[in-house]
């Protein structure tokens, strides 16, 4: 695939994201950091990308003759499908858009994907996933001062949930390595699980103390974050494509620590922050503000990059053991 191609796919994600226009100014700033972030190839200038499609001096049009190729085409929809989805809705805009890429596409076939992704997308938070694998000894890692500290004033009475503290932080660290797994998959639908996954491990931390949550509560919380799911889907798909990863499943590229340096990491890292600080959010009984959480955030997530490399191996391990059937049916609950 060349760069045209590349270029073509990526514009394309980004007219995606757009499609709708209801785009809150704090999501095109991510949005915009996000294509800052992915320029490791100057050739590909997503900055650049980013302004013709903010500017409207691009059109569908205009890049849907670059993609040369029936596999750039059809990576094309896929991958503007999930970034759709990212939100866990599709509005109408952004079907008639899909419907609009699908036929210039010839896509036809591809209705299965779509409903897949779907059925990711909107997977119920409450129904619980299945078995992972459990690699986090009982009290690894150690409690992070970074977020516990803005609890330092909380009542002790109201961080006290049904999980032992060691065992809370087992279960972030299973969570976070399975998602790193995801990240390291081939398949672009494998990545639109990482989301759904993140939310049901809020939701799940919130049941922990006694909060009963749905979708619109736990948005709220990753937007208090800083976290944009449409951008948190855009940065780890588009990494793997301009990495060159997708597509090429069965070749060895789980083997050495290559892939998870072209690799962002994001997806342990963001699982990792996501999850200890909704621990100390629900614990300290949601009165935490908005500066607070998000400066425990971006801590955390700091300290979530260092220990990526350290459980590399588990994730590499954990990624030979899954496919795009058993992700699904671990979302689904099935």
């Amino acid at each position: 695939m060349g760069t045209e191609e590349i270029r073509a796919i990526l514009t394309i994600c980004l007219l995606a994201s757009y499609a709708d226009g209801d785009k809150h100014d704090r999501e095109r700033e991510q949005i915009r950091q996000v294509a800052q972030g992915l320029a490791q190839d100057q050739q590909v200038n997503l900055p650049g990308l980013y302004q013709d499609v903010l500017m409207r001096r691009v059109q569908l049009a205009d890049v849907l003759p670059r993609l040369a190729s029936e596999q750039s085409r059809q990576l094309a929809y896929e991958m503007a499908v999930c970034v759709c989805e990212a939100d866990g809705q599709v509005s109408a805009p952004e079907q008639a858009f899909l419907a609009q890429l699908r036929d210039a596409l010839g896509q036809s076939t591809s209705a299965g994907f779509a409903a897949q992704a779907d059925a990711l997308a909107t997977a119920p938070l409450q129904t619980p996933s299945v078995a992972v694998p459990q690699w986090a000894p009982v009290g690894q890692p150690a409690p992070h001062p970074g977020a516990a500290d803005a609890l330092a004033s909380e009542p002790a009475a109201r961080r006290t949930g049904t999980l032992p503290a060691a065992e809370m932080d087992r279960k972030i660290l299973n969570a976070s390595i399975l998602n790193g797994a995801i990240e390291l998959l081939p398949e672009n639908l494998s990545t639109l699980a990482i989301i759904p996954l993140q939310m049901r491990l809020v939701y799940q931390i919130g049941q922990t103390y006694g909060y009963e949550l749905d979708r619109g509560h736990i948005k709220d919380l990753l937007a208090a974050l800083g976290v944009g799911l449409t951008s948190q889907y855009l940065e780890e798909a588009g990494r793997k494509l301009l990495g060159g990863l997708l597509g090429k499943a069965g070749k060895g590229l789980l083997g050495g620590l290559g892939r998870q340096a072209v690799s962002s990491g994001m997806s342990f890292a963001s699982t990792y922050a996501l999850g200890h600080v909704a621990n100390q959010y629900y614990a300290g009984g949601r009165t935490l503000s908005t500066q607070m959480l998000r400066d425990a955030y971006q801590h955390v997530m700091a300290d979530g990059r260092q220990l990526q490399t350290r459980y590399l191996p588990q994730m590499q391990e954990t990624a030979r053991g899954l496919n795009t059937a058993k992700i699904m049916q671990m979302v689904r609950g099935c």
